[in-house]
């Protein structure tokens, strides 16, 4: 019998024999796929796809044998460990009690370029030791939990979110593996700052790309990332979100737009997600915000 081919890991984990334990599954135009599965004991092997796999354990307590790329090995998984798994590798991984993961996956065709460019022609990622496996990281296990609320917040992740989040964790694997990212020293040229920040004003109602923000700065994204946030304080993704919520302030105080047109408007889905994001930043949903700037003497009656 042939083995079938699949051209990501997210293709496998949908169409695999694995696919019915899948819980959650986001994805970022194929720049980072996310997935959440509760599995059963037993064989959880997976086929050579040409990402880098990122396993979470969110339970620990499962003994895991086998082959992800670096050797054999045998581990007791830890509460919030993480399992690597090298690309182009079938992997043999056998668990011996059900358990609940979260996998990143990141497509080489996406961040193989990045990941040279970081380590500076280094080997970028050492899979003989990070896949030996289990292994702890306070600093991914901090960024995937942000990266899986401000998906619940926002939906599917930007390009934006997706590629800022990628970037922090691979220079975690890289820094573990023995080959740290460069360091990057200074923020962007007053020229680049400006262009940088015109181009998040005039499209901050769409999708917009790192690689968009890097190209306009005449910076690799792995640079710009690192050099916008020394600049401007914040990553392009706080940014733009800053912007969004502004745009939407200023639409609530002066039209009679409803909340879904304006959340259209500024580049988010739904209303919903609006007023996730609105909350969050000022802490008072849309409908209650427009009510303030208008009427506040009625408001601080009501309180």
């Amino acid at each position: 019998m042939s083995v079938p081919a699949y051209s990501s890991f997210a293709q496998w984990y949908s169409d695999g024999h694995l696919a019915s334990y899948v819980r959650t599954k986001k994805s970022a135009g194929g720049i980072i796929h996310l997935l959440e599965a509760a599995q059963p004991a037993g064989d959880m092997s997976d086929p050579a796809v040409p990402d880098i796999v990122l396993y979470q354990d969110l339970h620990g307590g499962s003994r895991v044998s086998g082959d992800m790329g670096g050797g054999r090995f045998d581990a007791r998984s830890e509460k919030g460990g993480f399992f690597l798994s090298a690309p182009r590798f079938a992997n043999t991984v056998i668990v011996d009690a059900a358990h609940e993961l979260r996998s990143l996956s990141f497509p080489l065709a996406q961040w193989q370029s990045i990941l040279d460019e970081a380590a500076e022609g280094r080997f970028p990622v050492d899979y003989q030791k990070l896949c030996m496996g289990t292994f702890a990281s306070p600093s991914i296990r901090s960024a995937i939990r942000n990266l899986w609320v401000l998906c619940d917040e926002e939906g599917a992740p930007s390009r934006l979110l997706a590629q800022a989040a990628g970037c922090e964790i691979l220079a975690e694997l890289c820094r573990l593996g023995g080959a740290p990212f460069a360091q990057v020293k200074g923020g962007l040229a007053p020229w680049a700052e400006r262009r940088s920040v015109e181009l998040l004003r005039a499209r901050f109602s769409e999708d917009i790309s790192l690689d968009e923000l890097a190209a306009e700065a005449r910076l690799s994204p792995f640079h710009f990332a690192r050099m916008f946030k020394q600049s401007l304080g914040v990553p392009p993704r706080v940014y733009l979100t800053r912007l969004r919520v502004e745009r939407a302030c200023e639409l609530l105080e002066t039209t009679e737009l409803p909340v879904t047109e304006i959340a259209q408007e500024v580049g988010y889905s739904s209303n919903q997600v609006l007023a996730r994001v609105f909350i969050k930043h000022q802490h008072m949903s849309p409908t209650d915000y427009r009510r303030a700037v208008r009427d506040p003497l009625r408001v601080i009656a009501l309180q």
